[in-house]
């Protein structure tokens, strides 16, 4: 169980820069979806990118993890920030 000390609010942003690469984002963030408390996504057409931007609650491992793997898919850019540790 996490204690409510643990727990991080982050907002994390995705740039798409390879549009075949959009499935295994979306699958991603499928498999990590009880994390987000808001997603917007904005195709940015003019530029031939997407950006999509998270509002995510967790633990630090659980975000890392995240971006972790959203980082490793080619053609995706990710960076994030966390508050400092959320209290009651």
């Amino acid at each position: 169980m996490v204690k409510n000390d643990e727990i991080r609010i982050a907002i994390i942003a995705i740039v798409i820069e390879d549009k075949t690469k959009s499935n295994t984002v979306n699958a991603i963030l499928h498999d990590y979806s009880d994390l987000f408390v808001g997603r917007m996504g904005i195709p940015f057409k003019e530029k031939k990118i997407s950006v999509i931007t998270l509002i995510a609650q967790g633990t630090n491992d659980n975000i890392s993890a995240l971006t972790g793997k959203l980082g490793r898919v080619e053609g995706i850019t990710v960076n994030s920030m966390l508050t400092k540790k959320v209290t009651k």
